[in-house]
């Protein structure tokens, strides 16, 4: 059903929602669970990063897919996170089998940094237009997924994405760079196992 909200009231709504959401989620940087690397060992999850630090909110008028000038990007001190989780994973003879990444920049450079070049993957991008939220069909294809990569006790793979997609498939916050280890059972349902915020 469309919103009744006039599309100022929504733009705001949306904006206090982030900065809710941004706030919530750097109360868990810390809750780092040391599990998350047997986990990753043992295979048969996901590591879904949200992108390093890329200073603001949304993109800017005039955002286009494919123009990085266009959009929010990272900045040093998220190129510096992104090279860490690259190092993290690097140290302890992590090697994911898989590494996917939205199309969006900031996801894609986060990949980069840490891992090399990603697979880009539309069902990882953000939402676009209000609400903030993401589709029904790319949620049955990042939960088709998830059943699928947890079914690989010998492997694991990583993903980078945004806030918004991380807390509509796993209902929860995340920080900028910061990753939750999940897993789904048969029928799609997620469970977030651990989290993973590498320091810079």
């Amino acid at each position: 059903m469309p919103s009744s909200l006039p599309p100022e009231s929504r733009v705001a709504r949306r904006a206090v929602l982030g900065v809710g959401l941004a706030l919530a989620s750097l109360r868990s940087w810390a809750a780092q669970d040391p599990d998350a690397e047997a986990l990753l060992r043992k295979g048969g999850v996901v590591a879904a990063f949200r992108h390093a630090l890329a200073p603001g909110t949304f993109d800017p008028p005039g955002f286009r897919l494919g123009d990085c000038s266009t959009q929010r990007n990272l900045n040093d001190e998220g190129r510096a996170q992104a090279r860490s989780v690259g190092a993290w994973f690097q140290q302890r003879q992590l090697q994911p089998g898989k590494v996917l990444s939205s199309p969006w920049c900031r996801c894609v450079d986060s990949a980069t940094l840490a891992f090399g070049p990603p697979q880009v993957w539309a069902a990882l991008g953000s939402p676009r237009g209000s609400p903030e939220t993401t589709s029904a069909a790319h949620l049955r294809e990042l939960r088709a997924a998830l059943v699928a990569a947890s079914s690989r006790p010998d492997r694991f793979e990583v993903w980078f994405t945004h806030m918004f997609v991380l807390s509509d498939l796993a209902n929860t916050n995340t920080s900028s760079g910061e990753a939750l280890i999940l897993r789904a059972d048969t029928k799609g349902k997620t469970e977030v196992l651990a989290r993973l915020a590498v320091p810079v």
